[in-house]
């Protein structure tokens, strides 16, 4: 009875996480299926690893094994990267010990409390980032960041050139930048 308490915690836990906080941010059903198949798959090794003599020693190495995993065929965002760890701990905390504990309860409530504040619409809702590629080789900083806040309508808070081809007459920059934000630029001084 207590595995299936243990069970059913998991899939509250991961349930809440891919469908209730993820997939209405982020509107990817191919990555739910993902967290959800990756975090039952590792709530079940856990489990029998969890009930055998081999003990947590394998368990943290099983999941030192899983966190490496990246897909090589799609690339993820970095939130998408930070929901793959959740479902990976959520299904090691259910699934290691095969019972549920207050300690380890908490720590599934905790972690999807955490992607849900940390991932919110709200929470730096100004900040966007970009990779943009310019007609134009931009060599002097501060004329690139002039034209992209110009182009962007933003407040340039860090670029990055990624790619200069003055044959070709491109650059291409990583950017970040705040929307809505007016643009305070100190004009250099004559003195």
């Amino acid at each position: 009875m207590n595995e299936l308490t243990v069970i059913a915690a998991d899939l509250l836990a991961i349930g809440t996480l891919a469908f209730g906080v993820y997939l209405p941010r982020h509107h990817r059903r191919d990555l739910v299926v993902a967290f959800v198949g990756m975090n039952v798959g590792v709530l079940a090794v856990a489990m029998v690893l969890g009930s055998s003599t081999v003990g947590a020693g394998l368990g943290l190495g099983l999941f030192g094994v899983l966190s490496i995993i990246r897909l090589r065929s799609d690339e993820i965002a970095q939130q998408e990267l930070a929901y793959y760890f959740a479902a990976l701990a959520i299904g090691l905390l259910a699934g290691l010990h095969g019972t549920l504990s207050p300690l380890s309860g908490g720590l599934m409530v905790l972690i999807v409390v955490a992607l849900y504040l940390g991932d919110h619409p709200r929470l730096l809702r100004r900040h966007r980032h970009q990779t943009v590629r310019l007609d134009a080789a931009y060599t002097d900083e501060d004329a690139l960041r002039a034209h992209l806040e110009l182009t962007l309508g933003a407040t340039v808070t860090r670029l990055d050139v990624k790619h200069l081809d003055v044959v070709n007459d491109t650059t291409l920059v990583e950017v970040r930048y705040l929307v809505g934000a007016s643009r305070i630029r100190k004009e250099p001084s004559l003195v």
